[in-house]
């Protein structure tokens, strides 16, 4: 066993990719996010987070904790451009590379070593490479399995870098609290409480059949191999997409029943986008529903065909709301398509009467507009807003 595994997380990713465009923040609290009276914070700089600003608050309570910082609406494009040039650098060293999010990703580089030096040195090297391309910062985890590495760059953040060599995991893992270990929230951690165990190595030390008394036989193996430092999970460089999805929160409570369906029109329509650029049709649609009172539910239908028609998404998730929302004021919807499988795996059934050219040709014609034109230059004629001049 070697330390030949990388957990490589951007630092404050967002904020840092506005703080690079705009230097002259770089000291300042920068909060990235939306900006509404719903908003809530998708990431905070280290100056912000002194404050207690961090990421999923909502907005209202970051502005009355950090009143001078400076808050911006994300970027998404911007992040998703240099997401894809920090994935290519770590794809200049190794093919083994798992994405986890636009701002980590696990690699393998055991077997580059040879071209680019020990797991160290490539560390250091991507570190310093995306750096000078970016003039962003990132934390690095070294380590033989997955878990330790994850660990590592979280105890080494922000813009740092720990190596645990495989005769020091054990050394570094067992004086770690049991919240530590993955699948470990509030209440498993209680019931490892009761049993004395505070630490992974009060943990890796109790025998799994007492283990198992107090959370079950899945979870006591699972915990107790972690809490051993073992990990055999390799770095998946296949990972499939389990489902796509999109939602908004209401900067007030919406009961209007066109407001919701124009909502959820804009919702099907991105969602369908994003399945058709990933290859994706989808069997499942689901729709999110938060009430005022902050009660969340979800409620889902089947088609008998998989889909990436905005058209069909469209239908089921309006009719899913309207069932289900019972005409109350909402403070948030989503629509997500579930079931997912390859684009070109299956074959479309034709509807009797159907149209040899239907709603998915005009859609994927849209693609392409709005590809060379820009997002707005086709829409439907429900989502225009006369008010700001659409026609």
């Amino acid at each position: 066993m070697t330390s030949g595994i990388l957990h490589v997380d951007m630092d404050a990713f967002f904020a840092s990719c506005e703080t690079a465009r705009r230097p002259e923040l770089r000291e300042r609290p920068v909060i990235v996010g939306g900006l509404g009276a719903r908003g809530v914070v998708s990431a905070a700089n280290y100056p912000a987070r002194a404050y207690g600003v961090h990421s999923a608050l909502p907005m209202a309570l970051a502005r009355r904790r950090c009143p001078r910082g400076v808050f911006l609406p994300p970027d998404f494009t911007e992040y998703k451009r240099v997401s894809e040039s920090v994935m290519a650098i770590f794809r200049d060293v190794t093919p083994l590379v798992e994405p986890l999010s636009v701002d980590e990703a696990f690699l393998d580089v055991r077997g580059a070593r040879r071209l680019f030096g020990d797991p160290r040195e490539i560390a250091e090297a991507i570190r310093r490479r995306i750096a000078e391309k970016h003039d962003i910062t990132c934390t690095v985890g070294v380590a033989p399995t997955k878990f330790i590495a994850k660990l590592a760059s979280t105890k080494a953040k922000p813009d740092g870098l720990l190596v645990v060599e495989p005769e020091g995991v054990l050394d570094f893992l067992h004086p770690l609290p049991v919240t530590d270990l993955w699948g470990v929230g509030e209440r498993t951690a209680a019931s490892l409480a009761r049993l004395g165990l505070h630490t992974v190595g009060d943990v890796a030390s109790l025998p799994v059949a007492r283990l198992r008394a107090a959370v079950g036989q899945a979870a006591a193996l699972h915990l107790h191999e972690l809490a051993s430092g073992r990990d055999p999970r390799p770095v998946n460089t296949t990972r499939e997409e389990k489902s796509v999805g999109a939602e908004t929160t209401f900067d007030t409570d919406v009961s209007d029943p066109d407001v919701l369906r124009r909502a959820l029109l804009e919702l099907s329509g991105k969602v369908a986008v994003r399945a058709r650029r990933a290859g994706y049709v989808g069997r499942t649609v689901t729709v999110k529903i938060r009430f005022d009172d902050f009660r969340t539910i979800t409620r889902s239908r089947t088609l008998h065909t998989p889909t990436d028609v905005a058209r069909e998404l469209f239908t089921l998730a309006n009719a899913l709301v309207t069932e289900h929302s019972g005409g109350a004021p909402l403070r948030l919807i989503g629509v997500r398509l579930e079931g997912l499988v390859e684009t070109g795996s299956v074959a479309r059934q034709p509807v009797l009467g159907e149209r040899e050219h239907g709603w998915r040709d005009a859609e994927q014609t849209v693609d392409s507009l709005r590809e060379r034109f820009g997002a707005k230059v086709v829409r439907p004629a429900s989502l225009l807003d006369p008010a700001a001049g659409d026609h």
